[in-house]
């Protein structure tokens, strides 16, 4: 029996959703130097609250630990800059955002997303408590604060001085970041805090209808401490005196939702139809029923096994597989199966920050792409398979050895 607590509503946690055993910390690459040395793993099992349906995991280890010194960097995926940069035209026009504007980013990573306002014209700040990344953006011209956001954060910058403290923030963005806070409530109370009164606030995030449909597990690690549908989601911002009032389903990270939120009393803008049909969708595939969330460890256990029975097939046939990609969702996978070097030789990365070091808990090592053009595999494993049309297009030519593209989840795939 659980001894956690939900983390939004403070019920007791009793329903498995997943348990995927132990693993180290999804983004925690080992260095050559310490490949001698050991690593901490903790428990990766997530639970349903089954009074507000909010699946999450406990917090085995502090967000300083985690987030401090940070291996991701957004602008090495050129899709997701793509994503970013339609975004920033879409707000700007859409909620006329002009010079006399600022736009703040929570988590704002290397600047991937505000530049794009900068080019505007628009006013920008980021936030991010990573310094190593902090420190990129500042240097393509992103102001970034070096903390990490919630309500202590907020009341600092409404009682400084600036446009922050005069008016709060016109738009306000968090992207990939709502998973990653245990302290939910006081995390989204900061927004409710530096919102101007007419401002906006938008949010992405994986949408756990689509995680369970997709069997997408790999999405679940320490990083992410929550996952969110709808309906929970809206409960969450109601809680805080701001109103979903619109929402917008996304391809990205294997299917995600952009939620627009607002403060309760802004009436200028209503609540769109399309949230009414998402949340009667969701309610009709069954995520208002704990039967339908038991149910996804079967998911689970059968990808596990179609991957593992190829790995050994292709080893007994001679065949070398590598991967594509570090992230963090292909090391839930790799630790989750137990896949090691001798079943995975390496995997590559285009990011320098990960290049040299070895995989967390499987101590796979991360190579750059050129690696794959030299040793010629067989099979080539794209680890973050949501981007799989990106790698397929820089990778085509392994085709012209006979290689071929695999990728494990939804479901085993081996493509020419």
């Amino acid at each position: 029996m659980s001894s956690h607590r939900c983390r939004f509503c403070a019920s007791p946690l009793s329903v498995t959703f997943a348990d995927l055993g132990t693993s180290p910390l999804s983004n925690s690459y080992v260095e050559a130097e310490a490949l001698d040395q050991g690593e901490i793993f903790f428990p990766l099992h997530a639970y349903l609250c089954t009074d507000c349906y909010l699946v999450q995991l406990p917090e085995v280890e502090r967000p300083e630990k985690i987030f401090s010194d940070y291996a991701y960097f957004s602008s090495y995926s050129d899709s997701w800059l793509r994503h970013a940069e339609a975004y920033a035209r879409m707000a700007a026009q859409r909620f006329s955002l002009t010079a006399e504007s600022l736009v703040v980013e929570v988590a704002s990573n290397d600047g991937y997303l505000l530049r794009f306002f900068a080019e505007q014209g628009i006013g920008v700040q980021g936030i991010e408590p990573a310094g190593n990344v902090a420190a990129a953006a500042e240097k393509v011209g992103v102001p970034t604060l070096v903390r990490f956001f919630g309500t202590q954060l907020a009341t600092d910058l409404r009682a400084g001085s600036g446009p922050l403290a005069a008016r709060g923030a016109d738009l306000m963005v968090a992207n990939n970041v709502l998973a990653h806070v245990p302290q939910l409530n006081d995390f989204v109370e900061g927004f409710r805090i530096l919102l101007a009164a007419d401002g906006v606030c938008t949010f992405e995030f994986p949408h756990l209808l689509r995680l369970i449909e997709g069997g997408e597990f790999d999405t679940i690690y320490h990083e992410h401490y929550s996952y969110f549908s709808l309906a929970t989601v809206r409960k969450v911002f109601a809680r805080h005196r701001l109103t979903l009032f619109d929402v917008e389903e996304l391809p990205t990270h294997g299917g995600s939702l952009r939620i627009f939120c607002r403060h309760e009393a802004d009436a200028g803008k209503p609540v769109e139809e399309r949230v009414h049909q998402l949340l009667a969708r969701e309610e009709e595939a069954g995520l208002g029923d704990p039967a339908t969330y038991s149910g996804f460890v079967h998911r689970i256990e059968r990808i596990k096994r179609d991957l593992l029975r190829f790995l050994l097939d292709a080893r007994e046939e001679g065949k070398t597989v590598v991967g594509y990609g570090a992230p963090a969702k292909g090391n839930t996978l790799l630790n989750y199966c137990g896949i090691k070097a001798d079943l995975l030789s390496y995997t590559v990365d285009r990011s320098p920050h990960k290049q040299g070091r070895y995989l967390p808990g499987t101590r796979i090592p991360i190579h750059s792409p050129d690696e794959i053009r030299r040793t010629r595999p067989d099979y080539l494993l794209i680890l973050p398979w949501n981007l799989e049309a990106e790698i397929r297009r820089q990778m085509s030519d392994i085709t012209s050895w006979g290689g071929r593209f695999v990728v494990a989840i939804p479901k085993l795939e081996i493509n020419p």
